[in-house]
């Protein structure tokens, strides 16, 4: 997704934010993590934006913004490439960032959403269960689950630009209809601009 997309219409917007809620809630199952979340990149700004949450901090994380690079998140984003870090001491992190959503975990686990080539977000999970830790079959699990996160986004964003086409022909139709109304009826002579409109939809339309 990102700012040149169609704004969602109320059903889209709840289906979105169902399947946001979905992704990170299995991803924190699956690894036993303390928390989940997604972050979908602006692409106007380049910001990362707190899409949805599961976990710690999911009453006050949605929305908040970071800066293009921040952190784990940001590495991830910029490179296409998944990580997984267990000593943040020797990661590419930034403690402000985490301060600021009011937990800093141990570890954090990170994956990039696709969009074809672009990557429009990420996939993070931290401080995942010890049994997964150390696991190399863990970044191909994130992985897949972030590739699955990406094919729902895309299927989203279809159904965007459907509602926005919708919306669109809905927006025509009452148009063409005021065209109509300035057409006189009658022995009256037509309106030679409103003709013309008139002939110029038709040509469109057909």
């Amino acid at each position: 997704m990102s700012v040149h997309d169609p704004m969602p219409s109320a059903g889209t917007a709840i289906i979105e934010r169902r399947l946001l809620l979905s992704i990170v809630d299995v991803a924190r199952a699956v690894f036993g993590a303390a928390a989940s979340s997604i972050f979908l990149v602006d692409e106007e700004t380049g910001e990362l934006v707190f899409e949805a949450v599961s976990g710690e901090g999911e009453e006050h994380l949605i929305g908040m913004r970071f800066p293009q690079g921040t952190g784990i998140a940001g590495w991830v984003a910029a490179s296409g490439q998944p990580m997984i870090a267990d000593d943040l001491r020797d990661a590419p992190f930034s403690r402000d960032a985490a301060e600021s959503t009011g937990y800093v975990p141990g570890s954090i686990m990170a994956a990039p959403l696709f969009r074809q080539e672009e990557v429009i977000g990420v996939l993070e999970v931290l401080d995942r269960s010890e049994s997964f830790r150390g696991e190399l079959a863990d970044v191909d699990l994130l992985t897949l689950v972030a590739a699955q996160a990406a094919c729902g986004l895309e299927l989203l964003l279809r159904l965007r630009h459907a509602d926005a086409a919708m919306a669109q022909a809905d927006d025509v139709h009452v148009l063409l209809q005021r065209i109509a109304t300035r057409v006189p009826r009658g022995t009256r002579t037509p309106h030679p601009t409103a003709l013309k409109l008139l002939a110029a939809a038709d040509e469109l339309l057909g």
